[in-house]
This record gives structure tokens, sequence and C-alpha cells, in this order.
């Protein structure tokens, strides 16, 4: 048995306690700052968590963040990180405020998304490495997690399978082994770069397939469109994967991992009906992304225009729409706030 923390206690993060609890581990969920009064709530209905709609079994433990400190006082084996991209500092800044003179346990990251420092794309696994080295902690070992995996799925115990990253493929297949169940399969990589990259921008091509139902023809009726709009959602998949590919390669990745779980099985999920492809229906009727927002969807954080809008005057510097006809698209009507438009010419 392992003592696992969780860090976060919004929806992918409790549902990520489940495998962690039915393999017997000590598993532990901590919220942040921000969560003190959504943990009351679980505690006050019987442990019923309204992120995923179910109750967590009585084998998980959950605190307010008050009792951070205490809980890493004992030896703890695995640390998952289930914040926000926006968090990332935060939970940086805590775990150098525990471990600033000792040894860091290895780090699970299922956060995912990609960021700009001194003009460079950043992984959020090298952002973490290097908020905290800067500080002296050293021996820092993260993986990252990723893969078609929905939170209320998964606390379902629905079948699932992810895939594990780490640059030491070992650790990998460790965590991996840790966590699998009869339902929850994690296979392992050690493409750390292609599955954390392949993860992160599935979310901007989230939207381009959701928006494939105002797009399929200028012409047709609402109905036609309604009935008709799947041809137009698979070609723009298909431009999405090979999209994917170069620009994982483009940050040291492999290729073969876009065609994986962390890429067109990832995708497949998202662009199925969640947050991300929602906006993406919204554009797709003609609304720009500020009217959608407002309009629509005012309380609903969507990472794929989070992420256009920390990587895409970057993306503009590296590539033309020739080589990324639909990225440039999407993320382009994103940052400058206009209509969706498409050049169907310049798909490969």
């Amino acid at each position: 048995m392992s003592k696992i923390i969780i860090i976060g206690a919004g929806a992918m993060g409790s549902a990520f306690s489940f495998p962690c609890v039915d393999n017997n581990h000590d598993t532990n969920i901590v919220g942040t700052h921000l969560e003190n009064d959504f943990i009351n709530k679980i505690k006050d209905n019987n442990n019923f968590h309204q992120g995923i709609n179910t109750q967590l079994p009585t084998g998980i433990k959950i605190f307010k963040f008050e009792t951070f400190d205490k809980l890493f006082q004992s030896k703890t084996d695995l640390i998952v990180l289930g914040i926000s991209s926006k968090g990332i500092e935060w939970a940086a800044e805590q775990l150098v405020r525990i471990f600033k003179n000792k040894e860091v346990p290895k780090i699970l990251l299922l956060t995912k998304g990609l960021s700009i420092y001194k003009n460079e794309y950043e992984l959020l696994v090298d952002k973490i490495k290097r908020l905290l080295s800067k500080e002296g902690l050293s021996k820092i070992n993260i993986s990252a997690v990723g893969g078609p995996c929905l939170a209320a799925g998964l606390a379902n115990r629905i079948h699932s399978s992810v895939v594990i990253a780490n640059n030491n493929i070992q650790t990998a297949k460790e965590i991996s082994n840790m966590l699998n169940t009869n339902y929850y399969h994690p296979s392992y990589s050690e493409d750390l770069n292609g599955v954390e990259v392949s993860a992160a921008i599935k979310n901007i091509f989230s939207m381009a397939v959701g928006a494939a139902k105002g797009l399929c023809s200028k012409n047709a009726s609402e109905e036609i469109r309604e009935k008709n709009y799947l041809n137009t959602s698979s070609a723009l998949i298909k431009q999405s994967i090979y999209e994917m590919e170069v620009f994982v390669e483009h940050l040291k990745g492999k290729k073969e991992t876009v065609k994986g779980l962390a890429g067109l099985g990832d995708l497949y999920v998202s662009s199925g009906g969640g947050r991300n492809a929602k906006m993406g229906s919204y554009i797709g009727q003609g609304l720009t992304f500020s009217e959608a927002k407002k309009n629509k969807m005012e309380k609903t954080t969507i990472e794929g225009a989070d992420l256009a809008m920390e990587i895409g005057k970057k993306v503009n510097q590296d590539f033309d729409n020739k080589k990324l006809p639909l990225m440039l698209a999407m993320i382009n009507a994103i940052i400058e706030d206009k209509e969706l438009e498409l050049n169907w010419e310049l798909f490969r």
C-alpha cells in the first residue's frame, strides 16, 4: 500500500481517487485554499461530490487546505496534481514550502496545458521543475497522464484507458502498475513531450471539430446541416491529427504518440460534447468567442481558448497557414475575436 495525496478536490482529482482507493492505497484528497466551502458541502452531503455526481467511497479521505502541512508529515509515495493550469504556480509554492530541505516524492500531473516562457513553449512538467529547482529543490521526478478519460466516467468505474508518461520508462511503468484496476487501464510511455503536447493542443482542435455543424455548408438549411455534418466533422478530425503531428514533432515529441490515447483518443472524447466542442459549436454558428463566452458559457472554463491566448502569438511566429491552416484559423478566431473562416484548399 502506498500513500497518495491528491492536491485539488475538483472533478478530475476526485475521480482519480477511485482507482487509487480501489488498489487499497492510502488515498487522500486535499483541497486548495479556494475549495474550503466546496469541501464543506461534500462533507455535509454524505461525501456526495457534485462535480462527478456521485459519492466518494468511504476509504477516500478528503481534507481542507488547513490540514495541508499535516498530511505531508508522514512519508508520501505519490503526489497527484489535480489543479488547473493556472494553479501550477500556487502548487509549486506549496511544495517548496513543504519540501524545502527534503526529497520531493514522485509527482503525477493530471493537468493539461502548455505555456510560454521567454518566448519558448514550456511543458507544464518543465514549468513545475523550473519553479521547484529555482527554490533549491532537486531530484524532481514528474510524470504526466494523458488520454480520453472524462471524470464522471472514471468515478462511475467505466472502462477507461490512459497513458502515463515519464522520460524514465521504468517510473511510468511503476505508476501505471500502482493504478491499474479492472476498469482503469493505464499504459505507459517515455514520450513525455508527445503525451503532454497532444493532451494540451487537442483542446484547440476540439473546438474546431465542434464547429462542424455550422461549417459544413453555407447554403444548406439548419435541418440538413444537423443531419449531415459528420462528413465535415470527419474531415476536420483528419486535418486535426495531421496538424497535431506537425506540432508535436516541432516540440520534440513523437508523431506516433498523436495517434494514441493522448492524441486521437482524447480528441475523440473532447470533440464529442465537452466544453471545448460546445464553444466550437457556437463559433461554428458565426458567433465570435467573446459573444459566445458572454452569452452562452460565461462561467465555464474553456481550456482550448485559454491555450490559444497563451500560445497564439508564438504559433503565428513559428508557422504559416500552409503548415497549420486549421490550428491557426482557430487560434486567430479566438485571439482576434473574429468569425472562424477555414481555407479548405490548404488542408492536407
